[in-house]
């Protein structure tokens, strides 16, 4: 080869050096800007969003109200002075410390210095107060709250000290403080000029974990993460809360993957959580009992103020039978108002069970005679007909209330069903006019102490419902007692007594206890209950990477 063509081939060699290197630079970098797109170790982490689902619109949330807010929303905005936690513990919140005088009337809480609301204002004494002094203008709304009834004095004592005065002891006053509302804390910004929440809120702003971002009325509400929150910062940074009102819709949307969770009471039919648990596509859980489902007898009604049929209607249907089939065996037929776990609860009574034959003969001791080719009973010319108010979008409810028609026709009891919307329920009870209506206990961190407290104190249709009872004046005397006690043993004693009367009585008929469920996606991992019924369960929560 010459000299001239071996320069040339070396040269030409050269440049294809030259050009595949400036290529692979370019190919390196490119990579490199799309490795950053795609999220390696130098891009911004992945957002953690997920989707849940609820039966109604969340609400205007305001602390220091009710329905139509949402408890859970309520919970992830707001926060208590003290928290409840597994166990009935009671631990420092936002009080990082509490000392009750020697007489149980005044507790001074000493406020934790490193809190702010959503809006970056400080939370301190004086804000404490402003929501203490909000509530108690409502004062009429509240005394089914015990600590509403004692509250005499609220005094900001310094910046960071706040301290109540009541009018004599009431041993729940923590866990009454400890509930989702209303004593939890709204920030300057969000009450109306004259300070009276009663109406409304400017806009629902919190020291909780979680901030409401986005709403839009009946169709879905956004919830992100507080970028103020004073303690451990949620693992999402997002929470959809879509509202679908109707069961099999919302799973349906949890098949499809539009939804990450679905959690609650009633939320879905106990059918489809066994399906849905069976096909192992998705996590399931099941709490231990938060409240008692029951019916609750209306004795202003003449015929339910006879205690011969209330115990009749409390045996003429196959309670276990009927618990058994509509919930799958999720939840366990109830013998007692209040399960063992709750405190002052853990007290063996007589069940008073299934038997027709004693049904029947109660309701003829009781004058309710069945004639020869009738299928209702009748006295003086009145048929033994009533009606059943349930909770209209509650699918456990409907069930059991089809259940019960049928048990109690066959010893001659008409019962009418009636579904109401649930925003009508809390007046019909305030006003009476109800003979019979699907009926809970609040769970802890409210009962037991709430639970007697609202047969004692009117207004709320539970003190009216047994209103006929002849030892009414006694039981509420105990309950008073009972409630002001700082002798543990007497409280006891007092509470087997109270509870052992209402059990008797047949007022509130004892049915299920109640479990919530969860079904969730494989993608999410640390769900866990709340150790209150009421409050969110979002701690924890993240997804898998």
């Amino acid at each position: 080869m010459s000299r001239i063509k071996r320069n040339t081939t070396l040269q030409t060699i050269s440049v294809l050096f030259v050009l595949v290197m400036l290529a692979m630079g370019c190919s390196q970098q490119e990579s490199a800007s799309n490795g950053n797109e795609a999220g390696t170790s130098t891009a911004a982490p992945k957002e953690q969003a997920i989707t849940v689902a609820w039966l109604r619109d969340i609400g205007p949330l305001n602390p220091h109200v009710y329905y139509p807010s949402q408890l859970f929303a309520q919970s992830m905005l707001y926060e208590p002075l003290v928290s409840y936690n597994e166990g009935g513990e009671l631990k420092p919140l936002l009080a990082e410390s509490w000392v009750i005088s020697t007489d149980g009337k005044e507790y001074t809480f000493k406020l934790r210095q490193d809190v702010k609301f959503a809006d970056g204002t400080p939370f301190n004494a004086a804000i404490v107060q402003k929501n203490f002094d909000a509530i108690m203008l409502n004062k009429s709304v509240h005394s089914w709250i015990g600590l509403v009834k004692v509250l005499e004095k609220t005094e900001a004592v310094d910046e960071f000290t706040f301290k109540i005065t009541l009018t004599a002891p009431y041993y729940p006053t923590l866990q009454d403080l400890a509930i989702v509302r209303p004593f939890r804390f709204l920030a300057e910004a969000g009450f109306p000029d004259d300070g009276d929440t009663t109406k409304d809120i400017k806009q629902p702003i919190g020291t909780g974990p979680w901030q409401l971002a986005d709403y839009k009325k009946d169709e879905y509400a956004v919830f992100t993460r507080n970028p103020n929150y004073w303690g451990e910062m949620p693992k999402l940074d997002k929470i959809t809360v879509k509202i679908i009102p109707d069961g099999e819709t919302r799973v349906l949307a949890f098949e499809k993957g539009e939804l990450d969770l679905i959690f609650g009471e009633g939320a879905i039919s106990m059918d489809a959580f066994q399906q849905l648990k069976d096909s192992g596509k998705y996590e399931t859980g099941l709490s231990e009992p938060v409240g008692t489902r029951s019916l609750l007898l209306n004795t202003l009604n003449d015929k339910l103020a006879d205690h011969r049929v209330r115990l009749a209607l409390q045996q003429g249907f196959d309670k276990a039978t009927m618990v058994d089939g509509v919930t799958g065996g999720l939840e366990e037929a109830a013998n007692n108002i209040l399960s063992k776990n709750y405190p002052y609860s853990n007290i063996d009574f007589e069940p008073i069970g299934y038997d027709v034959a004693k049904a029947n003969a109660y309701l003829d001791e009781a004058g309710w005679k069945l004639e020869a080719g009738k299928t209702v009973r009748e006295k003086d010319g009145q048929q033994l007909e009533l009606e059943l108010m349930y909770d209209k979008g509650d699918l456990i409810q409907k069930a059991m209330a089809e259940t019960i028609q049928s048990g109690w026709a066959e010893i001659g009891v008409k019962l009418n069903l009636n579904a109401v919307e649930l925003a009508m329920i809390p007046q019909r009870l305030r006003e009476g006019t109800f003979d019979i209506h699907f009926w809970f206990n609040y769970g802890v961190p409210y009962d037991p102490h709430t639970l007697i407290n609202s047969v004692r104190e009117p207004g709320f249709g539970i003190s009216e419902a047994h209103s006929s009872l002849p030892m009414k004046a006694e039981l509420d005397e105990q309950i008073v007692t009972a409630l002001a006690s700082t002798d543990e043993a007497e409280r006891q004693q007092l509470y087997t007594s109270i509870l052992k009367t209402l059990n008797e009585q047949s007022v509130i008929l004892p049915i299920s206890y109640i479990k919530q469920t969860v079904v969730y996606q494989k993608n999410l991992k640390n769900f866990k209950f709340p150790a209150s019924r009421w409050d969110h369960p979002f701690e924890g929560l993240e997804l898998n990477p």
